[in-house]
């Protein structure tokens, strides 16, 4: 039973649109990702559309992702190999956030 675990992808929503997918090994891991305020930060001063992805009233929530979500995570981790990716926006953002 010393075999490692795999990565699970989890998905952050902002007021239940996907915006970013991540890797993790357990929950709890996952969970420190997503309380982390820089994240948080990264989130706030991101746009897609010229729109804030968040603000101060923006519901965040973290969940496991789902096919599609997984896929275009995997996608991009295969598109950058030698790159220590973290995470992955699910949507367009604007080149200046």
């Amino acid at each position: 039973m010393n075999e490692p675990l795999s990565l699970s992808i989890f998905t952050i929503e902002a007021d239940r649109k996907p915006v970013l997918a991540f890797a993790a090994k357990k929950f709890e891991e996952a969970d420190s990702f997503f309380r982390d305020e820089r994240v948080r930060t990264k989130l706030r001063s991101t746009s897609s559309g010229g729109i804030p992805l968040c603000d101060d009233y923006t519901i965040l929530r973290i969940r496991l992702a789902n096919v599609d979500e997984r896929a275009r995570y995997r996608e991009q981790a295969a598109a950058r190999p030698m790159a220590n990716l973290a995470a992955v926006f699910l949507i367009a953002v604007d080149e200046d956030s």
